[in-house]
């Protein structure tokens, strides 16, 4: 087959060819299952952020076909050969056995019965208490009428725990279920109601942009997004609203990212550039990958801030000197790259509560080594046709024009900018009572500094949500370029 490749393209193909050349070509094997442990193998090996570190992904570990290929068949599936590769600090990188799930997770098509929610312990556990945080349109939870607020203790009759909340809510079989609703009293006390709801998952499409709207408070203009996962598909849209923002003079942003977990790299830039409308010849991040990849990326590490999107499109900037983010513990990622590609340009005023910690992208690699493990329009292969595995590994780290990257432990607001979601006021989204868009008003009107040192300290210790749970959980992504300029 006719190959169509840049040269960066040529090069993956060459080292990967230097790295593995010893092995003979697999691709005819009759058994499907060592034809993916052999993808998975050399694509981790060429790509994999941590590959100098993972001793069995060094280029000189198997000297020999034989040794190879006995390595690989040590392994029952090319699952438990991805899990044995993987550097013990990653918390993020996975493997699927449908990429057509995966692709339309990149894209915002999930099964989900639209119900996102949050878990919490139960004064330490180990039972667990889950609350509504939002609800999407169109869904079922939308049908049976959940409200951002509503809590439940219990799935299909049984309590939730720290040990079966995933088989009860996340597991395969978990397509249809029924929450007993409960209710909190002043003193944090826990009842169940009686009630019950039964919420079934479809197939939906999620539009990350959940809410938008301006208000003026003391005379001053202020704009307000709530926006849940960086998805492309989506950017026109939020560029139209920030086009809104400016047609309606918008002089103080207020981005909510609180149950953001991340998503494309490119959407993150384009959404900053809105924000600050920065030139684009002006840093907005360097990337880092493995040491061999360093060097052939070595041109080609800088990414820019935006003046169009990728249609041509120009942006619609409000020029912002400070923005206002809202984001905790369900924010990773993407929103975190958001926070820290801006800080070097613009002040950020962080608040919430501390966020999840996520600095590494990743990238969706198919079994195409003749493209580098690439879907690209670029290469004319395809991928190969005996099974649909596809990976999903961190493959580099973001740091900022400072050169700042080290935010393993998440980024926590300034002292007077800390307030922790409350279960028992958790407020109407986008209102501008709700507390942590209340805080961000307080400071931009200068009626206050220190709303929450009254806060009590809450027994419900958040440790997880729903939208963690989605194939691609809080990952960030980057997409090869059409054309690479390498």
């Amino acid at each position: 087959m006719k190959m169509k490749k840049s040269w960066i393209y040529t090069i993956v193909l060459l080292l990967s060819l230097s790295f593995v050349g010893c092995f003979d070509d697999q691709d005819d094997d009759p058994i499907p299952d060592i034809e993916v442990k052999d993808f998975v193998w050399k694509a981790m090996n060429l790509w994999y952020f941590w590959q100098q570190d993972v001793p069995d992904l060094a280029d000189t570990r198997f000297p020999t076909d034989a040794e190879y290929n006995d390595y690989l068949n040590s392994f029952d599936t090319p699952r438990q050969l991805f899990d044995a590769i993987q550097f013990t600090e990653d918390r993020f990188s996975f493997i699927t056995d449908n990429f057509f799930e995966l692709n339309n997770t990149l894209s915002g098509t999930t099964k989900n019965n639209g119900m996102e929610f949050g878990l919490v312990r139960i004064n330490g556990g180990p039972d667990v208490l889950g609350f509504v945080q939002y609800v999407l349109p169109n869904s079922d939870a939308e049908a049976q009428n959940i409200q951002r607020g509503d809590l439940f203790l219990t799935v299909d009759g049984t309590q939730l725990t720290e040990t079966n909340f995933r088989d009860l809510l996340f597991s395969d079989n978990s397509d249809t279920y029924t929450i007993g609703l409960a209710e909190l009293d002043s003193s944090n006390n826990i009842t169940l109601t009686g009630q019950t709801k039964t919420l079934t998952k479809f197939v939906l499409n999620e539009n990350p942009i959940h809410v938008t709207n301006t208000f003026t408070v003391e005379g001053i203009k202020v704009g307000y997004l709530l926006y849940n996962r960086f998805l492309g598909d989506f950017d026109e849209s939020l560029n139209a609203i920030f086009g809104q923002f400016v047609a309606e003079g918008v002089q103080e942003l207020v981005l909510d990212l609180r149950y953001n977990p991340g998503g494309s790299v490119n959407s993150a830039i384009n959404l900053s550039s809105m924000i600050a409308g920065q030139t684009d010849t002006d840093l907005f991040l360097k990337q880092r990958w493995n040491d061999k990849l360093q060097a052939v990326f070595a041109d080609d590490v800088d990414r820019f801030f935006a003046t169009s999107l990728s249609n041509g499109a120009p942006i619609s900037t409000l020029n912002l000197d400070k923005v206002y983010i809202l984001a905790q513990g369900t924010s990773a990622s993407a929103s975190e790259l958001v926070i820290n590609g801006l800080n070097p340009y613009i002040e950020v005023i962080h608040i919430g509560n501390t966020t999840v910690g996520k600095n590494e992208f990743s990238i969706t690699l198919f079994d195409i080594p003749d493209c580098g493990f690439l879907n690209s329009s670029t290469c004319d292969d395809n991928p190969n046709p005996n099974h649909t595995w596809a990976l999903q590994p961190l493959v580099g780290r973001n740091e900022n024009a400072d050169g700042f990257l080290d935010y393993e432990d998440g980024f926590t607001p300034d002292t007077q900018f800390i307030i922790p979601e409350d279960l028992g006021n958790l407020g109407v989204l986008g209102d501008q009572t709700e507390p942590l868009l209340a805080r961000a008003i307080q400071h931009i009107t200068g009626n206050g500094r220190a709303a929450n040192k009254s806060q009590k300290p809450s027994p419900f210790t958040l440790f997880d949500n729903s939208n963690a749970h989605t194939l691609t959980g809080n990952n960030m992504y980057v997409v090869p370029k059409s054309v690479p300029n390498f």
